[in-house]
């Protein structure tokens, strides 16, 4: 799930508050700040936060947590925090909730205190904060799960634009899991919200429904279109989603070359079923040069990751000794784990393998057969 920036802009507070700090030396800070001039910011801003001034005290704590004008000091910055968020003020509650969120430079995490202090600036319309208290509601440890809450806060943020809440909403309708009923519409909704504020997951979850025709009638050309916008701001899924289509020429006309382009790019990002596909592409030699052995690397890549059809096509590669050295003992191994996986093709594979190894071979590719699942297939 998504979460808020991590701190508050501080020329935000500047323009939104109003109080004692509106004075000579408030602004004064103010254009020193703006100017880039932290040290004449704190000059001006400390004396007022020592009175009690709230938003001034809130600034500190900002400059604190970041280090402007002065060192980095985060138990400080929890400090000025508190002192605003006590007086109610809404960003200082956000910001506090923060750092006992991220723990950070040696803080103690603490998730409930985070869930107080996000409640108290959530119930103050801060929709940020709404968002957090969302997740946390969701998933966070020590903090009893409560769907009906985190939907009920992620509602809120994301009916105020936050577009972190309008994905995870999407996401928990298009999943229907864990007391959400699920509803393809609904996720529809908020992924289209999302995606045209330019969040790249919800454009590609939103080119998936498209692509399926679930939840709305089937458009594989719009299903491109979203595909390609994240796909171009990097998002791996979409990368290799835009290369499926380009590979079945789905809403667009077909091109080996371009999907191998496209798997090439989500592959980089260790995208694991691009990686399997980047591999049959280059055993086959289908919009690129024919290569075994860049196949066999890729088919690695993707099997460490669990891709099963991967393990199966890595299981071929050592049986047939294509772009590797053949080795009927790791073909039985790499036939056994993709079974396990549920691909019933590696069954027969696994006989074809038996068929030429002695019976203390075959035990000895059981063994690592075991021995790579319980290391999550890392090193095999």
């Amino acid at each position: 799930m998504k979460l808020a920036p991590n701190f508050c802009m501080i020329l935000a507070l500047l323009l939104g508050s109003a109080g004692i700090s509106w004075g000579a030396d408030f602004e004064a800070g103010s254009t020193a700040y703006n100017n880039g001039d932290y040290a004449t910011a704190l000059i001006e801003w400390e004396p007022l936060a020592e009175r009690g001034d709230a938003v001034a005290q809130n600034n500190l704590g900002v400059m604190y947590e970041l280090g402007e004008g002065i060192s980095q000091n985060i138990k400080t910055a929890m400090m000025w925090y508190r002192l605003a968020a006590e007086q109610g003020h809404v960003d200082a509650q956000y910001n506090l909730g923060i750092v006992y969120f991220k723990d950070e430079q040696g803080t103690t995490q603490d998730n409930k205190s985070a869930v107080k202090w996000f409640t108290l600036a959530a119930e103050q319309g801060h929709a940020d904060a709404q968002n957090y208290l969302g997740v946390m509601y969701e998933r966070a440890p020590g903090i009893p799960h409560d769907e009906k809450t985190a939907v009920k806060w992620l509602t809120l943020a994301a009916e105020q634009g936050v577009v972190g809440a309008q994905y995870n909403l999407g996401l928990m309708y298009f999943k229907g899991d864990q007391g959400i009923a699920q509803n393809d519409k609904t996720a529809i909704k908020w992924f289209t919200l999302a995606a045209e504020q330019g969040d790249t997951d919800a454009q590609n979850y939103l080119g998936v429904m498209y692509k399926r025709g679930q939840g709305i009638p089937q458009d594989s050309e719009t299903a491109v279109k979203w595909f390609t916008l994240a796909a171009e701001d990097g998002n791996a899924d979409a990368q290799y989603n835009l290369g499926a289509m380009y590979e079945r020429g789905s809403g667009i006309s077909q091109s080996n070359k371009t999907a191998v382009e496209w798997f090439t790019l989500a592959a980089k990002q260790k995208q694991a079923t691009a990686q399997y596909y980047l591999g049959m592409m280059y055993e086959r030699g289908l919009g690129i040069p024919q290569n075994e052995k860049t196949a066999v690397e890729w088919y690695k890549l993707a099997a460490k990751q669990g891709e099963v059809g991967a393990q199966f096509n890595l299981g071929v590669m050592y049986l047939s000794g294509q772009g590797i050295q053949k080795d009927p003992v790791h073909a039985h191994m790499w036939a056994n784990i993709a079974v396990n996986n549920g691909d019933d093709d590696g069954i027969a594979l696994r006989d074809e393998a038996e068929d030429i190894l002695s019976p203390s071979q075959i035990e000895k590719a059981q063994e690592l057969a075991r021995e790579c699942i319980s290391k999550q297939y890392q090193d095999c």
